[in-house]
């Protein structure tokens, strides 16, 4: 098979941990016998620095022609009091590529329990949980949105929209991710309180009507969040909306440990996914060889299992990291007391080097 794939390193650690990642999606490609080519284009701050813009037009229409795209990260100190910020790059993105979901695993590696915050008998049995969070819509895009002076006082305004065709959509994706799984989807909003969650809430149940085996349950966002902490094992999958999905899914991934080791997918409908690590620019290790690149290098294995639907290929990466860290091998971020932490391109050469034999 021939995989087409547009590299977007960006900013701060997002080259590094590009190059192992690649590094790895070679091997496994030539393992395997597929045609691998990749080429790489600029978003963010570095492409703020280059053409003045955070998404160049060639960017997007490279990314448009692609089987599928990996992005490392945007953002750093460096551009935060510029008019137009790297994330906006992110944002158009996303928007371009039409891509309305966004798949976060929060799992905890059995090797890695003792990285965890939370207590031994909670995680005793590890932590799997699905976010499937909205991600085109909501307050982040719900029109009218601004500054303005009322009554004397500056005001900041942001509205939260949703339609029913928004909901259906990440709705659905969320049943079929539950039934790949253990059947089980929460659903999460403020329905007490926003008549966009009563919305929500209503369409999630009409299609709950075409899933029968998924066993459905709903929850408010602030309790949704509490529940996660005390016991995370109750939960499957969530799905929920754009802002309420930006904040449980970072609050599932940290619970694990750390945000260095878990990979995310943004899907379309059926068109081009991107696929990048949660854990951002990092700018202050970056050039340090010191970022973790296993989250990095398990996006490329869900861009494997959804872009392509090479589930071998995904699952020789996954146990190659398994068999990393039973082997005891540790980044800075995943590191116990007393531990010699490696560097991230060591880390990565020893995941390619688990793949190669």
């Amino acid at each position: 098979m021939k995989l087409n794939i547009v590299l977007l390193p960006g900013d701060g650690i997002g080259p590094e941990i590009t190059k192992q990642a690649v590094a790895v999606l070679e091997t496994v490609a030539q393992k395997f016998g597929h045609e691998l080519h990749c080429t790489e284009h600029l978003i963010g701050g570095c492409a703020i620095d280059a053409t003045g813009h955070p998404l160049p037009q060639d960017t997007v229409d490279a990314c448009k022609a692609a089987d599928a795209v990996f992005l490392g990260a945007v953002g750093g100190p460096k551009w935060d009091n510029l008019e137009v910020r790297p994330e906006v790059g992110l944002l158009g993105i996303r928007k371009a590529l039409g891509l309305f979901a966004n798949l976060r695993p929060a799992k905890l590696f059995p090797e890695l329990a003792g990285a965890c915050f939370l207590r031994p008998d909670i995680v005793q049995d590890g932590i799997d949980v699905m976010v499937v969070r909205e991600l085109t819509g909501g307050i982040y895009f719900g029109e009218p949105q601004g500054q303005e002076v009322r009554d004397g006082l500056r005001t900041g305004y942001n509205t939260m929209v949703y339609n029913e065709d928004e909901v259906r959509r990440i709705a659905r994706l969320a049943f079929e991710t539950a039934m790949k799984r253990d059947k089980r989807l929460c659903s999460v909003d403020k329905a007490n309180v926003l008549e966009v969650s009563r919305l929500w809430r209503t369409v999630v149940e009409e299609v709950a009507t075409e899933y029968p085996e998924v066993e459905l349950s709903h929850l408010y966002v602030d309790n949704a969040a509490m529940q996660l902490v005390r016991d995370p094992n109750q939960f499957d999958v969530i799905v929920t909306g754009n802002l309420f999905g930006d904040i449980l899914s970072d609050e599932a991934a940290v619970i694990t440990g750390s945000i260095g080791m878990l990979p995310s997918a943004s899907l379309s409908s059926g068109g081009v996914g991107l696929y990048e690590p949660i854990h951002g620019s990092a700018p202050d290790i970056a050039g340090q060889d010191k970022a973790n690149p296993l989250a990095s290098i398990l996006s490329m294995a869900m861009m494997l299992r959804y872009s392509f639907n090479l589930e071998d290929e995904a699952q020789v990466i996954e146990d190659a990291v398994q068999r990393v860290l039973r082997a005891g091998h540790r980044t800075g971020d995943i590191a116990a007391a007393g531990d010699s932490p490696l560097g991230g391109s060591k880390m990565g050469q020893l995941v390619v080097d688990e793949l190669s034999n």
